[in-house]
């Protein structure tokens, strides 16, 4: 059982992650519209989000806990830099976002685009994307999260535990509002509405600018 979870985590996870990220694609340019200066994306994933950096950003860092996802992604950087001709600079590295291995205050822009629903210890994470980010930094979001309808939230519970093995680790019920709150961050623009280009049980999406005080 290990080696076939092994198995769909490195061949075909990826491919369901660039399906869902066909029906999110608008909302990502949206989101990634909003960065600035030197900026961190936890769980960057197979590199989604890189055709759609501005061009003028002094460095993006994309880390990213799954080595074969990280492969994919620097593929994606190595077509945009073809592209482009240069422009802003990429580091990719393998790390956790509840560890994150750089100082504090070292980063303008956190980006955090569908992945806190994966990430173990989600507070852990909100509290290290909060001290790496200078004091006025912006984290851009957009996560999926429990429904405020309480049929969608029982289901959405319901499902959780068969979900978090299809997702390889993904939660359908979590409250990432409160998460971010708590970390210290205050909301500059904060959205929530349910997408109908989503399945219904992800359908629930938070998406805004928290800023760290």
């Amino acid at each position: 059982m290990k080696f076939l979870m092994h198995c769909y985590e490195q061949y075909c996870f990826p491919w369901i992650l660039k399906y869902v990220d066909r029906a999110v694609i608008d909302d990502r340019k949206q989101t990634l519209a909003k960065v600035q200066g030197r900026v961190l994306e936890i769980g960057i994933g197979t590199g989604s989000s890189v055709p759609w950096y501005p061009e003028n950003l002094t460095e993006v860092v994309g880390i990213e806990p799954c080595g074969a996802l990280l492969d994919d992604c620097a593929k994606a950087v190595e077509r945009v830099q073809q592209r482009t001709g240069g422009g802003t600079r990429f580091t990719l590295s393998v790390a956790d976002a509840q560890a994150l291995p750089f100082p504090d205050n070292s980063f303008d822009t956190v980006v955090a685009f569908l992945v806190f629903c994966t990430i173990p210890d989600p507070y852990k994470a909100a509290q290290e994307a909060f001290r790496v980010l200078k004091s006025g930094g912006r984290m851009v979001f957009f996560e999926h999260v429990r429904s405020d309808r309480p049929t969608l939230a029982k289901w959405q519970r319901r499902s959780n535990p068969v979900w978090k093995v299809l997702g390889c680790g993904c939660h359908l019920d979590r409250d990432t509002r409160a998460v971010l709150a708590e970390a210290g961050f205050r909301f500059e623009e904060f959205r929530f509405e349910h997408k109908i280009s989503v399945m219904p049980l992800v359908s629930p999406i938070i998406q805004g600018v928290a800023v760290k005080p």
